[in-house]
This record gives structure tokens, C-alpha cells and sequence, in this order.
């Protein structure tokens, strides 16, 4: 009855002490949430985001759907992360083994000569024993701190995962970007080519004129500058790209090489651009999903901290076999067995639980800092690639008008040179302004291009 009194008293002692502390359940910092926008509100959104859209349908080039295959098979930081991914499930498959018992066999032989003055010297000059047993020790999680440990470790894994998938869909975009990068640098080639070809039948005509007399060296002279200066934009163009070709190779985890490729002309995206609405970036952005479980694995971790400021309980126990005589190991004899019941109440430990608490404690508003300003930068990065769609759009119309004038000034230019009614200058200015308006255009394209690619990045496009 004894017993029972003294049982029933820990018991009640328990969970009022429970009653004190309970592992808190994680909640989304809602207030973090709402007033995320894009400035995009002009845009529908009643149907499937881009970011929802499967790479092979965002990028219909079977070229660069073959180059982005091998890069997500072969590039390091995939693998790395892959390797990340395995090194967490070991911790969370840790985490969740928290609530088994911890057991262990061991044997030992002990050999001990006694003094002839000890207690047993007088009996025995020596003593040898066998033993053989198996230790069990299991911790009881009254305060949630080895729930909590799991959670943490599950936080963790999923922080991994999300992150493996942010290094996919940057990667993805990386080789996206690069592919239209070279496609517009070959047309630009092309361009360059083009007018080097006729600014060099430009000098020709130009120094026939000047032997007829009825052109100056100076304009002789211009027409030659302009043939140096294309050949230069011709050599920076391709080196460009065999730099850009070096680049993606690497994306690719393969050595510079060539890089096979189609003709920019021949682009088209034709998937809509919705955005959809701004919490979409807490199921599609990797960046903005590993920000928050980070959150929820310090959260987990201040339960952990604050359950060491309330005892711990343990029970253990040991059993075996015990004996003097290896003739009688074998025996019922031999065995013996020890129960302990535990509980442990941290009294005075050098102020190390509460530094841990508190240090935990700041590490969780750092989490939901973090979180934050994971989701702001998300946010301005889905407006500031919208915006710079929508402006490259605009700039394409008119820089297509723009050179459209420049073409009609130049053959304008040419007839009035014939009739005597304009000097060389006039053309060569012409011409200048023509070919700078034309590789713009290209540019522009190109950044429309490149605006698109970034909106699917920063929506959490790439990694579905």
C-alpha cells in the first residue's frame, strides 16, 4: 500500500507539472502572408498559374528540352543536394526511432586478486567472473520533447527536398536563359555579318568615287571605320559565345563544348502568363517552402529547449546471466536482473538550458525573419519580371518602328546621294543607325525572352 501511495503521488506530481508546459503545435504566420502582392492586379487569375505548367511544356524546343534533360541529370548542385536530401532522411528517420528503447548486449570476464585484509580476502585469494547481460534504458516523452525532436528532424528533411527542387528550377532556368542568350547572339552575328558585307562593297564604291573625284577622303575614310568597326562587333559577338557555350556546358556537367542548338526566329512561348495569387508562392516557390519549414524546425526546436527545464523520466533495466564457474554459466542459477526507475529535475547546470532556450529562442525569430524576407524578395521578383515582360513587349513595337524609319532614311539617303542632293555622311549615319536599331531589336526579344523565364522562375516554376 506503501508503494501505491508513493506511486500514485509521482503520478499526480507529473501531470500537474504537464500542465505547465505542453509542446506547442506550429501555426503560419498568417500576418506575414497577407499583404504579399505583385502589383500584378491587372493580370487574371482564374486560371492555372505558369508556375503550375511542367518545364517540357513551358519550353517546347526539343533542343533545349534535351539540354536541360542532361543538365538535371549531370550537373554538381543537383547532386549535391540530392546528397543533402539523403543526409536529412537519416536524421529523421533518427528522429522518429526517439520513442524505441535504447538496448545493448554485453559480456565481460572479470579477473580480481583481493587483499588478504579486504572484506572477501579472508575467503577468497582471487575471484573470477563471467558475465553475460543486455542493458535497456527508455526515456518517457511526458513533455513532447522527443515529439518535438521528430518534427524537427521531419522540418529538416522537407527544408532539403524544397531545396533540391530550388536548385531544379534555377537550374532549369539557367540553361532556359542561356539557350535564348546564344539563339539571340547568332542572330546578331548574322546581322553584323550582313552590313560587314555591304559596308565593305560600301568601300569599294566609295574609293572608286573618290578616284572619279567626286568623293572626299574623308568619307573614304568613314566608310573604312565603319568596316573596322563591325569586323570588332563581330569578334565580341563571337566570343560571347563560345564564353556562353563554356558556361552551359558546365550547367551541364560536361567540359566547353559546342552547343547544338536551333534558330532564334523559330521561338515561341505560347503558354499564357498568369500569376495566379501570392500565397501560390507557399506551394510553388522551393525557396519560400524551404524558408518555412527552416521556420517550423525552429520552432520545434525551442519545445526541445524548454521540455530540459522539467525532469526526465527513465526506466532501465538490466538482465542476464552471472557466475564464478564457466561450468555453471549455463544455469538458472545465473540469472539476475535490475530495475530502475528514474527521475531526473535539472537543479543548477551552469545556466547552460536556459542560454540553450534562449539562444533558440532567437534562432526562431530569425527563422520567421528569414521567411519574411524569403517571400518579400519572392514577390518583388514575380513584379519585376511582369513589368519587364510587359515593357520588353512594348520596346519590340517600337524599335520595330524605329527600324523600319532607319531603313527608309537610309534608301532615302542613297537616292538623294545619286541625285547630288546629299553628301556620303548622310548615308553612313543611315547606315549606323540602322544596324544599332536592328541588333537592338534583337536585344529586346531577347529580354522579353528572358523576362518570361524569370517569371516562371520566381512563381516556383520548373521543379513539378
Amino acid at each position: 500500500m506503501k508503494y501505491i501511495v508513493k506511486t500514485f503521488f509521482v503520478i499526480i506530481s507529473l501531470l500537474t507539472l504537464h500542465s505547465c508546459f505542453v509542446a506547442k503545435d506550429y501555426e503560419r504566420p498568417e500576418e506575414e502572408i497577407n499583404p504579399i502582392n505583385y502589383r500584378t492586379d491587372q493580370l487574371p487569375k482564374d486560371s492555372i498559374p505558369v508556375s503550375k505548367v511542367s518545364w517540357k511544356q513551358m519550353f517546347t524546343d526539343s533542343i533545349l528540352q534535351n539540354h536541360i534533360n542532361e543538365a538535371l541529370e549531370n550537373n554538381q548542385d543537383i547532386r549535391i543536394a540530392l546528397q543533402q536530401i539523403n543526409i536529412a532522411n537519416s536524421y529523421y528517420k533518427q528522429g522518429k526511432a526517439g520513442y524505441y528503447p535504447t538496448v545493448n548486449i554485453n559480456g565481460s570476464y572479470t579477473y580480481q586478486e583481493l587483499a588478504p585484509n579486504s572484506q572477501f580476502g579472508s575467503f577468497f585469494s582471487s575471484i573470477d567472473q563471467y558475465e553475460l547481460n543486455t542493458n535497456l534504458s527508455w526515456e518517457a516523452d511526458i513533455w513532447g520533447k522527443i515529439r518535438s525532436n521528430k518534427r524537427a528532424a521531419q522540418a529538416r528533411y522537407m527544408q532539403t527536398e524544397a531545396a533540391h527542387k530550388a536548385v531544379k528550377t534555377d537550374l532549369i532556368s539557367r540553361i532556359a536563359s542561356g539557350y535564348y542568350q546564344i539563339l539571340a547572339l547568332d542572330e546578331q552575328v548574322t546581322i553584323t555579318e550582313q552590313t560587314l558585307e555591304s559596308r565593305k562593297k560600301s568601300l569599294e564604291t566609295s574609293v572608286a568615287l573618290k578616284d572619279a573625284g567626286n568623293l572626299t577622303s574623308v568619307a573614304v575614310n568613314q566608310t573604312e571605320a565603319q568596316v573596322y568597326a563591325a569586323e570588332a562587333l563581330l569578334l565580341d559577338l563571337k566570343n560571347n559565345i563560345k564564353l556562353l557555350e563554356n558556361t552551359l556546358s558546365i550547367l551541364k556537367g560536361q567540359s566547353p563544348q559546342d552547343f547544338e542548338r536551333s534558330k532564334f526566329s523559330s521561338q515561341q512561348i505560347n503558354q499564357e502568363l498568369t500569376t495566379g495569387v501570392a500565397s501560390d508562392l507557399l506551394e510553388n516557390r522551393p525557396d519560400v517552402i524551404a524558408a518555412e519549414y527552416q521556420l517550423i524546425n525552429a520552432f520545434e526546436l525551442t519545445n526541445v529547449a524548454k521540455s530540459r527545464f522539467y525532469p526526465s523520466i527513465t526506466i532501465s533495466a538490466t538482465g542476464g546471466l552471472q557466475s564464478l564457474e564457466p561450468s555453471d554459466f549455463i544455469s538458472a542459477n545465473s540469472l539476475f536482473l535490475t530495475l530502475i526507475g528514474g527521475l531526473t529535475q535539472p537543479i543548477f547546470n551552469r545556466r547552460q538550458i536556459r542560454t540553450e532556450y534562449e539562444v533558440a529562442l532567437s534562432e526562431k525569430e530569425q527563422a520567421l525573419l528569414n521567411f519574411e524576407r524569403t517571400l518579400l524578395i519572392a514577390s518583388r521578383e514575380v513584379s519585376d519580371a511582369m513589368l519587364n515582360y510587359q515593357n520588353a513587349g512594348q520596346r519590340i513595337d517600337i524599335k520595330t518602328k524605329e527600324y523600319g524609319a532607319y531603313q527608309n532614311a537610309l534608301e532615302d539617303s542613297k537616292e538623294l546621294l545619286n541625285n547630288g542632293l546629299a553628301n556620303y555622311l548622310e548615308v553612313l549615319n543611315a547606315q549606323e543607325n540602322a544596324l544599332n536599331t536592328e541588333l537592338e531589336v534583337s536585344r529586346t526579344r531577347l529580354d522579353k525572352f528572358n523576362a518570361i523565364v524569370e517569371l516562371y522562375r520566381s512563381l516556383g516554376g520548373g521543379w513539378q
